[in-house]
């Protein structure tokens, strides 16, 4: 496995060899959470999941950092890989690292202290209260490893190696599920310290080996002179990406905290069900996600190489392939959601089922248009026209967090998952147009100068 170069060769077949490896990834990076909730709901009852399901949504906050420090280096890495201007791409992942430690230690330092105030304020239900907060307790602890871990797959990303991440992810997740089973199987009495403390074992793992491969791998790069450890001026320049990124999806975390809220008022049956099938939802909207920052790694090398032409090509390369990874998904969910959710529950209440059955039908036919959308914002990321990309998540997000209180009041539980279709629509038609907007001619020529 080694560094690829993203701005030679046919865009469709660069974008598939590069991307797919990036899809199989998420899987198995979804695989983590997927596993909790399988095993805590097939083993330890409905109430367990719920847990898991709810400390989930708080978990989301943090990663918002982790992505966007995973985004802010990797475009930044990109253009230089691109530009090949090596000694600065050395400089720009160390100025990361350094970040990357700042942070960890201070968010790991809050999630402690602020744990339980945030689970009280998103209404947890008392009887599932302690649960969700053992399990946050011992995820916030493991934050360090899911922010090193995030930033070293950027970085490999950068280099046009989407393979070594995968395999990272392919070994850690199996390696997850089979701990699961073990710990819930021998300590069932845990509860969901079980499935957490599980989940740190492998995160710490996958997080080391990935961390030595990424610094073998930028140590064999040629380059000449004194490299520095850290620059200002190269922190600036991947703050300019990251804290977008990170205020991004930090608010999307404290909107989802807070629809989260109003669906713990409708009961732990909803709770449950919700819990599954957002679970569901989330590893198709994931990977799109996922696919997006591929796409914003083959934009951003191309920018640096100056090859504007190819950005436009990769857009609707992209897009053919994040269509065709998705209509599956929506399918299966659509006919079949309630089946898919059923897994996760031991003994699943009739409410629980309906819940989810009815959330996955609303949603996922609107895949295809999220893809519209997630596509734009990897090119607009890897242009750097992080304007553009916040106004139009923003809006989806008021847009769903406001509509989930109104059309609660009126159709209860219903109407909070109809908000998602509606948020998506409107933010797909800016990102779109703000997509046609950045790769004029003039646009994308003024950015490369």
């Amino acid at each position: 496995m080694k560094n690829r170069d993203l701005t030679e060769g046919s865009p469709s077949r660069v974008l598939i060899s590069f991307c797919l490896p990036l899809f199989a990834s998420v899987i198995f990076q979804q695989l983590y959470n997927l596993a909790d909730s399988f095993v805590a709901g097939r083993f330890l009852g409905e109430d367990m999941l719920a847990a898991v399901g709810n400390g989930y949504e708080v978990t989301l906050l943090f990663i918002a950092f982790a992505f966007g420090l995973n985004i802010g280096c990797s475009v930044v890495v990109s253009r230089l890989f691109g530009a090949r201007k090596l000694s600065d791409l050395k400089c720009a992942v160390y100025t990361t690292f350094i970040a990357t430690a700042v942070v960890s230690v201070v968010l790991t330092l809050l999630g402690l202290v602020f744990c339980t105030p945030l689970l009280k304020l998103i209404n947890t239900p008392d009887s599932i209260l302690r649960d969700s907060e053992i399990y946050l307790y011992i995820y916030i602890l493991g934050l360090p490893f899911v922010f090193f871990y995030n930033v070293s797959t950027g970085i490999f990303s950068a280099l046009g190696d989407s393979k070594t991440p995968f395999v990272f992810l392919a070994v850690s997740s199996m390696a997850n599920i089979g701990l699961d089973i073990v710990f819930v199987w021998f300590f069932p009495h845990l509860g969901t310290a079980t499935v957490a403390i599980a989940t740190f074992i492998c995160q710490g793992a996958s997080c080391v080996l990935a961390l030595l491969f990424v610094l073998r791998r930028i140590k064999a790069i040629e380059t000449t002179g004194k490299i520095k450890k850290f620059s200002f001026v190269m922190l600036r320049q991947i703050a300019i990406i990251a804290v977008p990124s990170i205020l991004q999806q930090s608010f999307i975390s404290v909107g989802n905290i807070v629809i989260q809220g109003i669906i713990n008022g409708f009961g732990t049956g909803v709770v449950a069900g919700y819990s599954a099938s957002v679970k569901l939802n989330n590893l198709v909207i994931t990977s799109m996600i996922t696919i997006g920052n591929g796409i914003s790694n083959y934009t951003a090398q191309n920018l640096g190489a100056g090859k504007k032409d190819r950005i436009k090509k990769g857009y609707f390369a992209g897009l053919r392939l994040v269509w065709a990874l998705c209509i599956p998904f929506a399918l299966g969910y659509f006919f079949f959601g309630e089946n898919l959710s059923a897994l996760f529950m031991k003994e699943a209440t009739a409410e629980a089922l309906s819940t989810s059955g009815t959330f996955l039908r609303i949603v996922s036919p609107f895949y295809i248009m999220v893809a519209m959308k997630l596509t734009a914002d990897g090119v607009l990321r890897g242009l750097g026209k992080m304007g553009f990309f916040m106004a139009a998540t923003f809006t989806d997000l008021v847009l769903r967090v406001g509509l989930s209180f109104v059309l609660s009041v009126r159709f209860a539980d219903t109407g909070i998952w109809a908000s998602w279709p509606i948020g998506w629509g409107v933010a797909t038609v800016m990102s779109v147009t703000f997509y046609f907007l950045s790769v004029r001619k003039r646009k994308v020529q003024k950015t490369l100068t």
